[in-house]
C-alpha cells in the first residue's frame, strides 16, 4: 500500500470523492487524491475512438480501454515495474502491435472473458490492487456526436476533434443499438448520489467531460446529488472546442447541456504561463491560456477558488495535482460535515 498519505476524515470516514471525465489530466488529480487518502470513485468516458483504443474498439468490439487503463494505473498500488509493463506501448515499427499499450490489450481480453466491461474493470481493479473504484460510464460502447457552429454534424470523437470546425453541442448514442438510449449502471449513479464532492475534469470539455454527462441518468444524478459539484477549469483553450473561451464560457456550456446551473464551485488557475514557454508543436491542440471572467461565474451561482494551480514541465502547462487535490478534499470535508449536520 502507498505510504506517507495525508489522512482526512468526515466524521470518522474517508471523504467520498467522485471524479468524472477522461483524458490525460484526470490521472494526475486522481493520484494526488489517492495520496491524501480520499475514497475515490473515477467514472471514465467510454466514447473514445482514437489511437490504440479506437483500433481495439473497431476490431474486437469492446468499450475503448485507453482512459480506463490510465485511471487504473493512477490508483494502483502495484510496484512501479509492474505498472510500467501495464502502461508499455509498442513501438510504431512493431507491425503487429504497433502503437498498442499492453494494458489496452489486457482490458480487451478481460472484457471478452467477462459478461461486460463493468465486471471486467472490477476484476482488473482487484488484480491491480486499485485503491478506490473505477467505473466505466456505461456498460456499452458509445458514439459521440457533435453539432458545429456552422450547423453541420459529425459522429466519432476522432472525426470531431480533427474536423477543423467549432463545436456547438454534443450528445451520445449507443454504438451497437442506436435506438436504445444510453444508460449507466446502478453503482455509478449510487456513487454520485452518496458522494461528498463530485469533480468534473480536468479534461477536454466536449470530448472528455460532456460525453459522460450526456448519459441521461448520470447527468440527472449530477444535478440531483447533494454533493458539492466542482469544475476544474482547463488551463488552456483547445482547437475546435474552446478557442477564445473564458472560464465562465466553459461553465456556461456545461449548464446549457444539462439545462440549468448545477456547478457549485470552480477551480481557476491564476498563474500566467511565461511567454514562449509552451511547445505548440508538441501540444498542438492547445491555443491560448484560459482567461477569467469572475463576474459571469458569480452570476451563474458559482463559488470561485482562484490560486496558482499551474505545473510547468516538459514544455507544457498542466494542473498541479497536489494543490488541486487539497482544495477538493477541503470542499469534500465541508460538504460531508454539512450532510452530517442535516442528518442529525
Amino acid at each position: 500500500m502507498a505510504t506517507n498519505r495525508i489522512v482526512r476524515v468526515v466524521k470518522g470516514r474517508r471523504p467520498r470523492v467522485v471524479v468524472i471525465g477522461g483524458g490525460t489530466g484526470l490521472p494526475v488529480v486522481l493520484n494526488s487524491l489517492r495520496n491524501m487518502d480520499a475514497n475515490i470513485t473515477a467514472i471514465v468516458t467510454v466514447a473514445d475512438d482514437g489511437g490504440s483504443s479506437g483500433i481495439i474498439r473497431d476490431y474486437i468490439n469492446v468499450v475503448p480501454p485507453g482512459d480506463i487503463r490510465n485511471v487504473l494505473a493512477s490508483l494502483s498500488d502495484l510496484p512501479k515495474v509492474d505498472l510500467d509493463v501495464f502502461q508499455y506501448r509498442f513501438r510504431t515499427n512493431d507491425d503487429f502491435f504497433s502503437g498498442h499499450a499492453i494494458g489496452n490489450l489486457i482490458i480487451a481480453a478481460l472484457t471478452e472473458m467477462s459478461p461486460n466491461i463493468f465486471d471486467a474493470v472490477q476484476e482488473l481493479s482487484k488484480m491491480m490492487h486499485v485503491d478506490g473504484q473505477v467505473y466505466p460510464a456505461s456498460n456499452t460502447k458509445l458514439t459521440l456526436h457533435a453539432e458545429f457552429t456552422d450547423g453541420t454534424t459529425l459522429a466519432g470523437e476522432h472525426e470531431i476533434t480533427h474536423s477543423g470546425k467549432h463545436v456547438k453541442r454534443v450528445w451520445v448514442t449507443n454504438s451497437d443499438e442506436p435506438e436504445n438510449e444510453p444508460k449507466s449502471v446502478i453503482s455509478v449513479i449510487a456513487s454520485i448520489m452518496q458522494a461528498d464532492v463530485v469533480v468534473l475534469g480536468p479534461g477536454s470539455l466536449f470530448t472528455s467531460i460532456l460525453p459522460n454527462l450526456m448519459i441521461s441518468d448520470i447527468g440527472e444524478a449530477v444535478k440531483q446529488t447533494s454533493a458539492e459539484v466542482v469544475y476544474i477549469c482547463n488551463i488552456m483553450t483547445q482547437i475546435g472546442e474552446t478557442e477564445g473561451f473564458t472560464d465562465a464560457d466553459h461553465v456556461k456550456v456545461l449548464n446549457q447541456h444539462l439545462g440549468g446551473n448545477f456547478i457549485d464551485t470552480v477551480l481557476v488557475n491564476t498563474r500566467k504561463i511565461p511567454g514562449g514557454y509552451m511547445d505548440h508543436k508538441k501540444y498542438d491542440e492547445y491555443v491560448n491560456q484560459v482567461q477569467t471572467d469572475f463576474k459571469s461565474l458569480r452570476d451563474m451561482g458559482c463559488k470561485v477558488i482562484q490560486d496558482d494551480f499551474l505545473s510547468l514541465h516538459d514544455k507544457g502547462a498542466f494542473h498541479d495535482g497536489e494543490k488541486v487535490a487539497k482544495e477538493i478534499l477541503n470542499l469534500s470535508l465541508q460538504s460531508g460535515n454539512r450532510k452530517n449536520e442535516v442528518r442529525r
